[in-house]
């Protein structure tokens, strides 16, 4: 995984998702979702529940401490190691906005 810090900071992070709503994301398990910001809070499209401006900046902080830190222990890996609520769409949101890159893998299906 890389990590984009130089681009967005925590400072601009709530700028650049709100920039982003009504574009459609896709989840690690490739579920796609769009999302609204209404104050502080995301919602999507297929949750009824909202996450919150700081559970965003907080996965922001755990990302930039787990990389760059000191001996960065590298241990995220994806959405659940975020240990946030929503960590599924934070993640999501993260990747298309560009501040995580990570490798993808395409599962073939095998006929036998």
């Amino acid at each position: 995984m890389k990590l984009h810090i130089s681009a967005i900071t925590i400072s601009n992070l709530w700028d650049v998702i709100q920039d982003r709503q009504g574009k459609t994301f896709l989840t690690k398990k490739g579920l796609p979702f769009t999302y609204t910001i209404r104050g502080g809070e995301l919602f999507t499209d297929r949750r009824e529940r909202s996450i919150t401006r700081s559970t965003f900046e907080k996965a922001y902080e755990k990302l930039v401490k787990d990389q760059t830190g000191e001996n960065p222990p590298r241990v995220i890996v994806g959405p659940k190691t975020l240990n946030v609520y929503g960590a599924p769409y934070v993640w999501a949101v993260f990747m298309g906005i560009g501040l995580i890159e990570e490798e993808t893998y395409i599962q073939e299906v095998l006929e036998l």
